[in-house]
C-alpha cells in the first residue's frame, strides 16, 4: 500500500527494531508509549513484508495488538499522504515516486527526504514550518 523501498539487508531491519525499542523503552506518556509501540510492530511488519522473520519482542507479549495496528494504519498512512502532498505543493518534478513515512518532526529526516527526492531543501522545510502542521503526521 505504502510503497516502501525495500531494504535487502537483515541488519537494516534489526538496527530499525533496536532504535525503535529504544525509543519505546524511553517514552513517558501511555500516547508515547502507543506512538512508540506502533514503530516496534510497524518494524516488524516491514521486516517481514521485506522476507526477513523478526519476532515479536519480549515486551509485546500479551499485548491485544488491534488498537496499535489501527494506530499505526493512521500515523503511517497520514505521515505517506502528507509528504506525497508537500512534494506536490513543491513542484517536486517525480512526486508520484516520494513514498516516505519518516517522522517530520525531526528536522534531519526532512533533510534526507529533500535531499532523496530532489526537492529544494528551503521550500520543503516551509511546508512543515509551522508546529501545528508537524504534530498531526508525527505521533
Amino acid at each position: 500500500m505504502l510503497n516502501l523501498q525495500r531494504q535487502p539487508l537483515a541488519s537494516w531491519h534489526r538496527a530499525r527494531l533496536r532504535e525503535e525499542l529504544r525509543e519505546r523503552r524511553l517514552a513517558e506518556t501511555s500516547w508515547q508509549k502507543l506512538s512508540e509501540t506502533s514503530d516496534v510492530l510497524f518494524s516488524i511488519t516491514r521486516a517481514h513484508y521485506d522476507g526477513f522473520l523478526i519476532q515479536n519482542p519480549s515486551c509485546l507479549a500479551g499485548l491485544n495488538s488491534s488498537p496499535i495496528y489501527m494506530y499505526m494504519l493512521a500515523k503511517y498512512t497520514s505521515r505517506w499522504s502528507f509528504f506525497k502532498a508537500a512534494a506536490l505543493f513543491c513542484n517536486a518534478q517525480h512526486w508520484k515516486l516520494v513514498h516516505e513515512v519518516v517522522n517530520p518532526d525531526k528536522d534531519h529526516k526532512l533533510t534526507e527526504v529533500a535531499s532523496r527526492h530532489g526537492i529544494n531543501e528551503k521550500d520543503f522545510r516551509q511546508m512543515f514550518a509551522p508546529q501545528i502542521m508537524r504534530h498531526p503526521w508525527m505521533l
